[in-house]
């Protein structure tokens, strides 16, 4: 994924949001809705787009879709990000800062 088309995937602050509540758990579309308080065809329009973009993964269980956030993605946009913008900084962790 480049940069801008990352930029756009979590640019957004329904995207953002529903990242959040995904993290390190799986919800349905209907948990995230009622979470979010928004209507349901506006979260799966962004869910979409989170997964064109590869930020969520999904799981179907019977008729209900199960989305978690995709961490590793987010890793590897944030660190592209950083090199496309920082490349000559060592984006290793200084434990004394």
């Amino acid at each position: 994924m480049n940069t801008v088309d990352f930029a756009k995937a979590i640019g957004d602050e329904t995207r953002q949001k529903i990242m959040s509540l995904c993290c390190c758990r799986q919800l349905s579309v209907s948990e995230i809705v009622a979470q979010m308080g928004v209507t349901q065809p506006t979260v799966s329009h962004h869910l979409k787009i989170l997964r064109d973009a590869g930020m969520v993964r999904m799981e179907r269980r019977g008729k209900e879709i199960y989305y978690t956030l995709n961490q590793e993605r987010l890793a590897q946009g944030c660190c592209r990000v950083a090199e496309e913008f920082a490349p000559d900084i060592d984006l290793k962790i200084d434990s004394k800062a």
